[in-house]
């Protein structure tokens, strides 16, 4: 497979490495201290494009291809996993209206999403629920010209400053995803504070108690909300982590080299330490090679090659693994300054262990990939 980027896609990637370096890098550092998005950076996102993205253009989008989603979000990862779990959980939403949801659905809310109108949050998690989603316990029961929802949802990104929410519960025990409205009666939303990493992603606990919502917000069909309606946009919010991981690890690079060339110890600069370069060493390796998979798998998704669901999988889980050895290192050559939030490394660290729980933990896609192996010897 010959991976080359096309004019169109080193244009953008370059628009987006210009837009992290001046508008979002200098606002990272404030974004996790104060544990808010703040409105501009939105707008800045709005104004781009950034937010429509991945919706076709017939709904006001960019209609981009993999590939370019996939810089786009490598580019953000580097800047501020914050902005790019915004791009995340706001395209997961999206991607499910255009691909599952009504065309009055897709008419009322894709235009809104891809404009910034409206940012979209994913409501799968509960309070006691995580990868075995088939558990959940949040339910529909029919009322007429409504469904009624009750139960609630716990580590929603975005959920503070979110529009809509793609909220998925069990109708007759059939897994079911309906849009629910932020001003929908008997929904609250309650912030969730202080988190180890992407302390900026607004997270909140959702709770529903009677909420009426109308028959006509079902995304999909009941009982497909999780093998078809979840299963493809957690395929995406997947593609989008690894390449944010990689992002991410690409700016561990960069600041500990940076910095092993201006510390000093026992009269020599750091980076002519053998065992500072073995380290940089496994970081650019191990970074690169992420960076193939995303590619492979952005590759098979524009050719829409079954092999590309897979191929995911093992990109998130390697990239998502890598980042967390990346920024270990990076913290390691930074010494106690790793350790101080005067430099940006020590919001790394705490951003990369994210990336191995959401979407997925690494120990579920073992499970899968595992699996998948597995069955290609029989």
């Amino acid at each position: 497979m010959k991976l080359e980027l096309t004019c169109e896609q080193i244009k953008y990637k370059d628009e987006f490495n210009k837009f992290v370096n001046e508008i979002i890098i200098p606002e990272a550092a404030q974004i996790d201290r104060k544990q808010y998005l703040p409105r501009e950076i939105i707008k800045e996102l709005t104004i781009r494009g950034y937010l429509g993205l991945m919706i076709d253009e017939k709904y006001g989008g960019k209609g981009a291809d993999a590939i370019t989603i996939g810089l786009l979000n490598e580019e953000l990862g580097r800047g501020c996993t914050t902005v790019r779990n915004l791009i995340t959980v706001h395209g997961m939403v999206a991607l499910a209206i255009q691909k599952w949801a009504s065309e009055e659905l897709k008419n009322k809310w894709l235009p809104k999403l891809a404009s910034g109108e409206c940012i979209g949050a994913f409501g799968l998690s509960e309070p006691e629920i995580g990868s075995n989603a088939q558990g959940i316990k949040s339910t529909v029961i029919d009322d007429k010209n409504h469904y009624v929802l009750n139960g609630s949802k716990k580590w929603i990104t975005m959920a503070q400053i979110a529009d809509v929410f793609l909220v998925f519960a069990k109708y007759d025990g059939k897994p079911t995803a309906f849009l629910v409205e932020r001003d929908t009666q008997g929904f609250n939303i309650t912030p969730i504070i202080d988190m180890l990493g992407a302390r900026g992603s607004m997270v909140g606990e959702l709770n529903f108690c009677n909420c009426k919502i109308l028959k006509s917000n079902i995304v999909g069909s009941i009982g497909t909300g999780l093998s078809h309606v979840a299963l493809s946009s957690l395929d995406y919010g997947r593609y989008t982590i690894a390449w944010g991981s990689v992002g991410l690890g690409q700016a561990c690079i960069n600041d500990s080299i940076v910095y092993a060339s201006k510390r000093e110890q026992f009269g020599n600069a750091l980076k002519d330490n053998q065992l500072i370069q073995k380290m940089i060493t496994e970081m650019v390796v191990n970074v690169k090679a992420a960076r193939q998979l995303c590619y492979k798998s952005g590759y098979l998704r524009q050719n829409c090659d079954p092999e590309s669901i897979m191929e995911t999988w093992v990109a998130k889980y390697f990239a998502s693994k890598m980042i967390n050895q990346v920024a270990s290192n990076a913290l390691q050559i930074h010494g106690a300054n790793g350790c101080c939030s005067d430099y940006p490394i020590e919001r790394y660290f705490r951003d990369a262990r994210i990336n191995e729980i959401i979407e997925g933990t690494s120990q579920m896609h073992e499970i899968l990939i595992a699996n998948n192996a597995m069955r290609g010897l029989r």
